[in-house]
């Protein structure tokens, strides 16, 4: 036994990889498990830490994660690390009462929403700090899911490892290359400001995870963190709960795509063009969209265009079961995405024996491998490409048959979250054996904080100065 595991006692105390089990404060700023890979990373990683044997405790604002139960799982627990969860449904961009305001971190999230900008990394990351700080030497590591937030520079009472799905930069300059006026560009720059900040965060993290090599690539390149810094863990789908089950007949014509967010990023536009043309040689050809429908915008405007509204349906707030038949339902599936730093849709469509039609944006191909062994692939934002692959998948059942079987065993291969657990605790163990180094003194800038009056008390704003930075760049970032 190691010297790691003695320290346990006996083996039934160990975890699964055989040393001691770990306390992790995992983070996330946003939760919600059914709408945006953020929240299904939280859901998924977390049960199976547990299911490996150590005590991991979720640390959320709204919307709250939620987190699975039942046999083995006894070691996952949720807190909840409130916001002024200002986007909510239905009534987004509110303003607090007055009763609501508790400190001067409140006052700053209302007065950055107020100003067109998006406060919650930095202001979760102030929570945060100070939550763990009460907690000192209640965790053996803390694990931040994407926050990049200052207050997560420093001293946060465990080692800090940090995952970076892919750099949100990337997002921003699709939406300003899709900007149509030069007021939408000032609204996108505004509104991405958050960035500047997660860019200088990142690059003085002592461990950042990704979940793919292409959003490794784009972290060294569009935040400038040293590569031997960034270590790549996949991740994966739910294989047990997206699997095939012939007893779920196939919808003729039915093509599924997931779109969280009427975002260009997601390159759902396209797939409404393509199926406009789809429709020419398969006129029961209809797309089914887990995602909100926008009501204005590109893909609402070419919904009308086209004369698609009794074509494409949207659903949301569907259950695991409902989803995983939808999927199972469809002839097939589609990742239109311009870009994605992993494609979790990609993953769980595979394995649930769906084949699949993705364009090669970002680390799409990665997770959907060869074109025509286990997905038709095609370029990004081309409708055309997109259109003849659908038509080609629609019309050929054999090929659908063989890519779906090699799909999934792609994904059982390669992406499985049981797999992506294991590589977390594989790095959380190195980072907690690393000599701790003091963060850099460029990371930090003395002077003043703005503390609206009566919001804060003395130690809070004593505490702030120590990540708040130059006047000139906290105003554009904040």
């Amino acid at each position: 036994m190691t010297a790691e595991g003695k320290e346990a006692g006996s083996q039934e105390d160990l975890a699964a990889d055989g040393y001691r089990p770990l306390r992790i404060a995992l983070l996330t700023y946003k939760g919600n498990p059914f709408c945006g890979g953020q929240g299904v990373y939280v859901r998924h990683l977390s049960r199976e830490l547990a299911r490996l044997g150590h005590q991991v405790e979720v640390i959320g604002a709204q919307p709250y994660p939620v987190l699975d139960e039942g046999e083995g799982l006894e070691g996952l627990s949720l807190t909840e690390l409130p916001s002024l969860d200002l986007y909510r449904q239905p009534d987004p961009f509110r303003t607090p009462g007055r009763e609501e305001y508790r400190d001067w971190v409140d006052a700053l999230e209302v007065a950055t929403m107020w100003t067109g900008g998006f406060p919650e990394p930095l202001t979760f990351s102030l929570r945060a700090r100070r939550h763990l700080r009460a907690r000192r030497g209640e965790f053996d590591i803390v694990h931040d899911n994407q926050t990049l937030g200052y207050g997560l520079l420093g001293d946060v009472g465990a080692p800090l490892v940090t995952t970076i799905h892919h750099p949100i930069t990337v997002d921003r300059q699709l939406e300003l290359d899709a900007a149509p006026t030069w007021q939408r560009r000032a609204s996108v720059r505004r509104w991405y400001a958050f960035t500047r900040m997660q860019k200088r965060v990142a690059r003085r993290l002592p461990s950042v995870l990704t979940v793919s090599g292409t959003s490794r690539q784009e972290i060294v390149d569009h935040l400038g963190v040293s590569r031997d810094r960034v270590h790549v863990v996949h991740i994966g789908a739910d294989t047990d709960l997206f699997s095939p089950d012939p007893s779920v007949p196939r919808v003729p014509g039915r093509i599924v795509t997931t779109s969280s967010a009427d975002v260009p990023l997601k390159g759902l536009v396209y797939l409404i063009e393509a199926l406009a043309k789809v429709r020419t040689e398969h006129p029961g050809a209809h797309l089914v969209v887990v995602g909100k429908r926008p009501q204005e915008g590109p893909v609402a405007q070419a919904i009308e265009r086209y004369g698609l509204e009794a074509a494409v349906e949207f659903v949301k707030g569907i259950s695991d079961a409902e989803l995983v038949d939808l999927v199972r339902s469809a002839e097939v599936a589609c990742v239109p995405s311009l870009y994605e730093g992993f494609s979790l849709p990609a993953a769980e469509a595979m394995a649930a024996g769906t084949p699949l039609v993705a364009t090669t944006g970002g680390a799409v191909p990665e997770v959907a491998g060869p074109d025509g062994e286990t997905c038709l692939a095609v370029p990004p934002g081309d409708a055309g490409a997109l259109a003849a692959a659908l038509t080609r998948l629609l019309g050929d059942p054999e090929l659908r048959t063989r890519l779906g079987v090699a799909g999934r065993e792609r994904v059982l291969r390669h992406f499985t979250w049981a797999r992506a657990a294991e590589g977390t605790v594989a790095r959380y163990r190195e980072a907690i054996a690393r000599p701790a180094r003091p963060v850099a003194k460029s990371a930090v800038a003395p002077g003043p904080v703005a503390v609206p009056a009566g919001s804060a008390s003395a130690n809070e704003a004593v505490a702030a100065e120590e990540f708040v930075v130059p006047d000139s760049e906290s105003r554009a970032t904040c």
